[in-house]
């Protein structure tokens, strides 16, 4: 066993027990979006982190156990997605964009 979620970032390495983790990726029309900024907002909407996505439109973030809001902002696009962290798991998560 590899340690990889199916189709998703290898978390080989990573003690998922400890902290909880959020990934995926961001798409357009199927195809990854390199570049574009994913916003992790907590339960009452403030800016808790933000990475860019990688050039094959993935992106990962370590949060504490609870409700959050991925905000997606590339050219011609913002999206809001919902997703619930908890320790011991690995929330997986595909944004799909509206085309631009």
């Amino acid at each position: 066993m590899c340690g990889a979620t199916t189709g998703g970032l290898d978390v080989q390495g990573i003690n998922v027990t400890k902290e909880a983790v959020i990934q995926g990726r961001v798409l357009r029309g199927g195809n990854p979006v390199a570049g574009a900024y994913v916003r992790l907002l907590d339960s009452t909407g403030e800016f808790t982190a933000e990475v860019p996505t990688s050039a094959t439109g993935h992106f990962r973030f370590f949060a504490n156990d609870g409700k959050w809001t991925l905000r997606t902002l590339a050219p011609g696009s913002q999206t809001d997605r919902a997703i619930v962290a908890s320790r011991g798991n690995v929330a997986e998560i595909d944004v799909e964009l509206e085309a631009a």
